[in-house]
């Protein structure tokens, strides 16, 4: 079995909808939003995540897992420690910051029950881990190329916002992957532009999660966490 193909089935075992984390919880504002209409159907939720990927704080979060990954190829936990605080501080609202340390610490739990000798390395932040901190940690210690492992990122969370429209406007789950397929390209430019970022260029137009995220928490029922 070739290095390759062992990296390879690891992004596919960490960006499965299957890993444990409670991802799927989560619909980081979208409820909001559809409560109110203003996502309605399969054009205005992909609309909705493609401005995302050009505009959106999960460009953050992208570009944090991919230095997070950097830092651990050099072994530099106060580098890795350094982006998880930055990573804490730029969450616009309570409920996303809740999201990201919760399924980071879940995830840093499902790493030490499979790779116990992770867990000097795991424990090296006091105040919770995010998950793309996590999940930069888990790709650079399976050896998963830089490249994939943020296009695996990215692909997991597109998939989890379209499982959450899929349940709540409610699409088809034929639509939901047609709609998956057609964002393929748009990854893959995100992809492209996140790797070449610049630590000063590391900037955001995320208002609308921002007041959609705000809003959730009052909503008369809900059925996501985010």
């Amino acid at each position: 079995m070739t290095q390759e193909n062992l990296a390879l089935l690891s992004l596919l075992q960490l960006a499965s909808p299957a890993l444990p984390v409670g991802a799927y919880s989560y619909s980081e504002g979208l409820e909001t939003l559809i409560v109110a209409e203003k996502i309605n159907n399969k054009k205005t939720l992909q609309n909705w995540i493609e401005d995302a990927l050009k505009f959106g704080s999960i460009r953050l979060e992208a570009a944090v897992m991919v230095r997070v990954y950097r830092a651990m190829q050099r072994d530099d936990l106060e580098a890795v420690k350094y982006w998880n605080s930055w990573a804490t501080a730029t969450r616009e609202t309570e409920e996303l910051r809740l999201q990201s340390l919760q399924m980071g610490m879940s995830l840093n739990r499902l790493l030490v029950s499979m790779q116990p000798a992770l867990e000097e390395k795991l424990k090296a932040w006091e105040t919770g881990c995010n998950f793309a901190v996590a999940f930069g940690v888990a790709a650079q210690n399976w050896q998963i190329e830089e490249k994939a492992a943020l296009l695996g990122f990215l692909h997991s969370w597109a998939s989890n916002l379209i499982g959450a429209g899929v349940k709540l406007i409610p699409l088809g789950q034929t639509a939901g992957q047609q709609l998956l397929l057609s964002l393929q390209s748009n990854l893959i430019s995100a992809t492209e532009e996140i790797l070449y970022l610049e630590d000063d260029d590391l900037s955001v137009c995320s208002w609308g999660l921002s007041l959609a995220s705000m809003n959730h928490e009052v909503l008369y029922t809900r059925l996501f966490r985010s």
